[in-house]
Order: structure tokens, then C-alpha cells, then sequence
């Protein structure tokens, strides 16, 4: 059904550009809308657990996802006061035939945008969408430069801030969840382990895994505070502040934070998933959609999953009846993981001495009787398969 079909897309993140792959190759004729002036060298670290890579895999993707990552071989979780191991998973042992990926954000934004432009999408720079009004026939959207456009469908993968999404649901109300993040690329010292390190410590923790061959690596440090932040990944701060708030954690984490040169600080909101994500030839996928807290990695995996069943549904249905299939399959998922992904931050957190030995103990404890059960919990995350619903 989308043979021919032209379909407009605002925003050239990692799940616009996958459902502008996927669409494309389903024979719709697919445009992106970026609003910035170039798909540049931006972001930092992704982890692409099996769940994303079957998606990446179904889009041909996959030889040159696996080329252009590192795949990770373990996690490692460590008490951040003493370094001391609490648990320590052999992903190739454990699940020896999926993939966990350890991606820079713009070498996966990167293949994604070569594979849509080798599909035949037009990927337009600088146009900036302001304003939109679904309709039942096509759907209108204003530029800042005050053009406008009637195009036949939209989907609206502009992220957090997204114009569509507050055309579709009620004036979103997050709040402040008394977390703050800062984020990093730093200089690798070469004998990294090829798989994120958590460091666990009283209301902070951080992670530490390498990209790009191991020549660098990606660190991001979360802290419980009752300061205000404001959200969004690019306001700058000091290395001095990231290393203060963790100048208790062992010489393992203080050598990683040593090499911190340029970091950011942004503040963690919990946004309600979306009530609606469809209105006539509109819909919404990927952070637009559901914003989630960076505790499970789900992030770029949702969008990818996203926008593998926007296609698809669009493709069986139509554009017209495909979006509700398209919420009805995708709504409850992302409301389970950005549940699962509120409530994670606990495990690192514990703040109370006893409290921190009990959990680590049991955490040690399981990791030696059973370490499957650990990734276990998260099968019904880890183990699904879009693809083949």
C-alpha cells in the first residue's frame, strides 16, 4: 500500500532515519526535514541491545552496523566507593548469538543516513518545522520562514521537544525528578574492557564504556540533588563540578574522570508516555512519542523498533488506518520500559550503608548462582523481536 506513496518526515535522529530507510524500501517516496544546517559529528555513546540490532539487521543494516561499533562482550558493575566487583556478565557467554552494540551517536545517525539516501529519500538541511495541522487528507506545516507546505502524511521524529506532539495530546507537564547528568567523550587509556563499567555509589553512580574501535570513550555520571536543571543534552559545564560531586568514588573512577575535558549537564524529567500518537496524516515515533530517563538504554532502540512497525502497519493498512494499528502495537512496550527505566536508577543508588551492603550482597550472590537471571528480568526487553510479530 505505500507504493508511490509520498510521506514527509520532521527530523533526522536516529528513528526518522530509520523509518525513512524502512519506508523507502517498502516503495514509498520518502523526504526528511532537518532542522539543522547539517547532519553533523554531535552526541555521544548509544548501546544498541538485541532488540535494536534485529531492527538494524531487518533493514540490511546489520554487517555494517557490527562494523562500525563495538560489540559488548560484558557488564561489569562496581561498588564506586571501594571498586569492588558486584557483578560481573559475559554477554558472548550468556547470550553468545545477539549483539549488544556500543555505537558513537553519529556513526549510527551516519549509516542510516547513507542507507536512506541510497534508498532514494531526499534528506532536506535547515528546515526548520514550526507549526503543523493534521488533517484528514494531508497535513499542513509551516517553516520559519513562514512558508508552507501541504504534505500527504507526516511523522513527526523531532524528539523531546516535538512540534506534532502537542497538536495530538494535551500541553505535556514533566517534572523534575531530582537528577542531574553529565555527559562526555573522553580519551581512552587503551585498557578499557570492551562493555560498559557502572560505578554504584550513595545517590550517584556512573558509566564509562569505549566507541570507535576503543580510541575513545563514553562517560555519563548521574547525581540525585535537589538543584533544578534545565533539560536538554547541550548546556555546558565544568569538569571541576562533575569531579567534585564524585571525588568520594575509587581511584579506578577518578582516573576515568581525570580525563574529562569538555562535559555537558542536563536535567532529568519524566515525561508521560503519549495519550495519542496519530491524528489524520500525522503520526509521532521515538522520543517524540515517549521520552525516557537513560536507565535502561532504550532510547534510540525504541525509535528503532518505532519506526520498523510504523512502516510496516502503514504498509499492511494504509495511511489512513495503519497509526492506530501502529499505537495499538507500540504504546504498552514503551510504557513498560519507561517504567523499567524509572525505576533502575534505585539499584545504583542506595544511600544508606546497610541498605548498599544488603543489595550489592545479593546482587554478588545471584551473580554467582545464576548470572542469567540477571539479564533475565529483561528478556521481555532484550529478547523482543518487532520484526517478526
Amino acid at each position: 500500500m505505500l507504493q508511490g506513496q509520498e510521506i514527509t518526515i520532521s527530523g533526522a535522529g536516529i528513528g526518522g532515519l530509520a523509518a525513512a530507510v524502512a519506508l523507502a524500501r517498502r516503495g514509498a517516496k520518502v523526504r526528511v526535514l532537518e532542522q539543522a544546517d547539517a547532519i553533523s559529528e554531535v552526541g555521544a555513546g548509544l548501546q544498541i541491545s538485541p532488540n535494536g540490532v534485529v531492527v538494524l539487521d531487518a533493514l540490511g543494516l546489520g554487517d555494517v552496523a557490527r562494523g562500525r561499533s563495538i560489540r559488548s562482550s560484558s557488564i561489569i558493575l562496581r561498588d564506586g566507593l571501594t571498586g569492588r566487583g558486584v557483578v560481573g556478565l559475559d554477554l558472548k557467554t550468556l547470550v553468545p548469538d545477539q549483539s549488544f552494540l556500543l555505537f558513537h551517536r553519529a556513526d549510527l545517525q551516519g549509516l542510516l543516513a547513507d542507507a536512506a539516501r541510497e534508498a532514494g529519500v531526499s534528506i532536506e538541511t535547515g528546515r526548520r518545522v514550526v507549526e503543523v495541522e493534521p488533517g484528514a487528507v494531508s497535513t499542513k506545516i509551516t517553516f520559519a520562514d513562514d512558508s508552507q507546505e501541504d504534505v500527504n502524511f507526516l511523522v513527526g521524529a523531532d524528539g523531546l521537544h516535538s512540534v506534532l506532539r502537542p497538536v495530538l495530546n494535551l500541553p505535556a507537564n514533566p517534572f523534575f525528578t531530582g537528577q542531574v547528568a553529565w555527559r562526555a567523550l573522553i580519551p581512552a587509556s587503551g585498557r578499557e574492557v570492551d562493555g560498559p563499567i557502572v560505578y554504584m555509589g550513595p545517590g550517584r553512580h556512573m558509566v564509562a564504556y569505549p566507541l570507535r574501535d576503543g580510541q575513545v570513550m563514553n562517560l555519563v555520571a548521574v547525581e540525585e540533588r535537589k538543584e533544578w536543571a534545565e533539560e536538554g543534552w547541550f548546556h555546558r559545564d565544568t569538569p571541576e563540578n562533575l569531579r567534585a560531586a564524585f571525588a568520594g568514588f575509587c581511584p579506578d573512577a577518578q582516573k576515568v574522570l581525570e580525563r574529562v575535558e569538555t562535559v555537558f549537564l542536563w536535567g532529568l524529567h519524566r515525561h508521560e508516555v503519549a495519550l495519542e500518537w496519530h491524528r489524520g496524516r500525522s503520526a509521532i515515533l521515538g522520543d517524540a512519542a515517549h521520552p525516557t530517563l537513560p536507565f535502561m538504554a532504550q532510547g534510540a532502540v525504541m525509535a528503532l523498533e518505532d519506526a520498523w512497525v510504523l512502516a510496516e502497519t502503514l504498509d499492511q493498512m494504509g495511511l489512513d488506518d495503519g497509526p492506530a494499528l501502529y499505537q495499538a502495537r507500540r504504546r504498552h512496550r514503551t510504557q513498560r520500559i519507561v517504567e523499567a527505566a524509572n525505576k533502575n536508577a534505585r539499584t545504583y543508588h542506595y544511600s544508606n550503608p546497610l541498605a548498599r551492603g544488603l543489595g550489592h550482597g545479593m546482587m554478588q550472590l545471584a551473580n554467582r548462582l545464576a548470572p542469567q537471571k540477571i539479564l533475565g528480568r529483561f528478556d521481555w526487553i532484550y529478547q523482543h523481536d518487532v520484526t517478526r510479530e
